[in-house]
């Protein structure tokens, strides 16, 4: 049986351990009020949307286009990780470890 941890999401995780490590106060009254998993899920949704939005974005404004991965597939690739990790980094700073 997976624990809470391992159902939640990347994003989830991460805004729980920020939460408590750096903002206890907050931490312990989502957890008192029994609002924890609520504002995680929330967090988790929000932030997926973000990331969604923003590769979509990016690889737009980068030109990476479907043409692009079916005539050079390496570059592509490459490029997408590229975008996707920037995407990441940008939710985590902007969602995730703030508030």
């Amino acid at each position: 049986m997976p624990t809470k941890t391992e159902q939640m999401g990347y994003y989830a995780q991460k805004r729980q351990e920020y939460l408590k490590n750096h903002k206890k106060a907050t931490f312990t009254t989502l957890l008192t009020t029994c609002k924890l998993t609520e504002h995680l899920m929330s967090i988790q949704k929000q932030a997926q949307q973000m990331e969604e939005q923003i590769i979509t974005q990016m690889a737009k404004a980068q030109g990476v286009t479907e043409k692009l991965k079916q005539t050079d597939m390496m570059t592509w690739v490459g490029m997408m990780n590229n975008i996707k990790n920037s995407a990441r980094e940008t939710v985590l700073n902007e969602l995730i470890y703030t508030m």
